[in-house]
């Protein structure tokens, strides 16, 4: 609808007739004061305002207009036969109005800006109903997985108490049953092979659930909220070294390390990383052949999880062993979660040990992935964000 507001009944008489036998639907107003209080009750897609009223003239009719949130993107078009100088038609616009015809106007050039701004108006409400739906539902999905994350991280807490409380009352019986199998085999079954061969079965399978059990924990932790700090990894790596310091002198092995850099990460997380990777050089070594494990490391950049951004720094590290390697068409499978390239019979193991260094250099925001030759050896590598907050 359109409102024409002038205090003069024969303009509006003849504008409202020139429009509605155009076929708009057309309400008035003879004052600025009325116009307003039409304003408030009802919707207009576009005013013509008279400039020179009694009371309340054009511009302050339009400045009030504007002021209001329900009509300030309402077109208002000035029409004026008295006040046609430039100052005045620069008034207009400065006041709110979208354009200031004179008059006398020509009656065609009028009803095609008439068009023109209906038309703009319907679409702009339109493109503004379209935004508020939108963002409506942007709040909602908010909203939501803001719920879902809450949720998660209380099903997460209830996963970890979950875990350790399992982890503890299935390790109790399991020590029991190790416990009273060695004082079976050592006491009773010294003169029995046979026996004590069986007693050795339950024993080793005994230690094999208790290792799953443990690494089963440790995956379940990787759920919490991370706390990154600045740490030297080369410090990480030789504390992780000395960890395994029994290991590796058993296997006679050979360990070449240069030194790494420092990084933002969770220092427990990457210790395991190492210990994991390493073990396993150690643990799938080729027979009669020394382990040798080289460690090093490079900076580099890659992009970040922001396509768009600047590259990130990164830090790539390197362990290299000469172990037996792997068939690189299992590359995918190696990391998942109770998936083995060997029999148990021949490389003791839970399956779980490259899920979890998966796990902790996701959650570092990195990559790990893998090269090797069948029977020549592997090379893993690990890509850190040197700070997580470029990430």
């Amino acid at each position: 609808m359109i409102l024409i507001v002038d205090d003069t009944y024969e303009n509006i008489f003849s504008l409202k007739t020139l429009l509605e036998i155009n076929r708009f639907e057309v309400d008035t107003a003879g004052s600025g004061e009325e116009a307003l209080r039409k304003i408030l009750k009802h919707e207009y897609s576009l005013i013509i305002l008279d400039v020179q009223m009694p009371g309340m003239d054009g511009y302050e009719v339009a400045e009030t207009i504007t002021g209001y949130s329900k009509s300030r993107d309402i077109p208002i078009l000035f029409l004026s036969a008295v006040h046609i100088d430039k100052r005045f038609i620069s008034k207009g616009y400065t006041s709110g109005g979208v354009d200031y015809v004179t008059k006398p106007f020509d009656p065609d050039l009028l009803l095609l800006k008439v068009k023109t701004f209906i038309r703009l108006y319907t679409q702009t409400r339109e493109l503004n109903r379209i935004q508020a739906s939108l963002e409506q539902k942007v709040e909602e999905r908010t909203q939501e997985l803001l719920k879902m994350n809450r949720d998660l991280e209380e099903s997460n807490a209830e996963l970890q108490q979950y875990a350790y409380l399992a982890s503890h009352d299935l390790q109790e019986p399991l020590r029991k049953i190790m416990t009273f199998s060695h004082l079976l085999r050592d006491k009773f079954l010294t003169d029995k092979p046979d026996a004590g061969y069986v007693v050795n079965k339950i024993i080793s399978s005994s230690e094999r659930m208790r290792n799953l059990i443990n690494d089963l924990l440790v995956y379940s932790k990787l759920s919490a909220v991370p706390h990154f700090t600045l740490c030297d990894l080369h410090q990480v790596l030789k504390d992780t070294l000395a960890d395994l310091e029994v290991s590796i002198r058993e296997k006679n092995a050979i360990i070449h390390i240069q030194s790494l850099p420092r990084a933002e990460v969770i220092p427990g997380q990457i210790r395991q990383v190492f210990q994991n990777l390493i073990s396993n050089a150690l643990k799938f070594g080729r027979k009669d052949v020394a382990p040798q494990i080289k460690i090093w490391s490079e900076t580099m950049e890659r992009p970040g999880h922001d396509k768009s951004a600047a590259p990130v720094p990164y830090v790539r590290i390197f362990i290299e062993d000469n172990g037996i390697g792997f068939d690189e068409q299992y590359l995918d499978r190696i990391f998942a979660i109770f998936q083995r390239l060997h029999r148990r019979e021949d490389y003791e193991g839970t399956g779980i040990g490259l899920a979890i260094v998966k796990k902790i250099i996701d959650k570092h925001n990195g990559f790990v992935t893998a090269k090797s030759i069948e029977g020549e050896g592997a090379i893993f590598m690990i890509d850190l964000p040197v700070k997580q907050t470029d990430i």
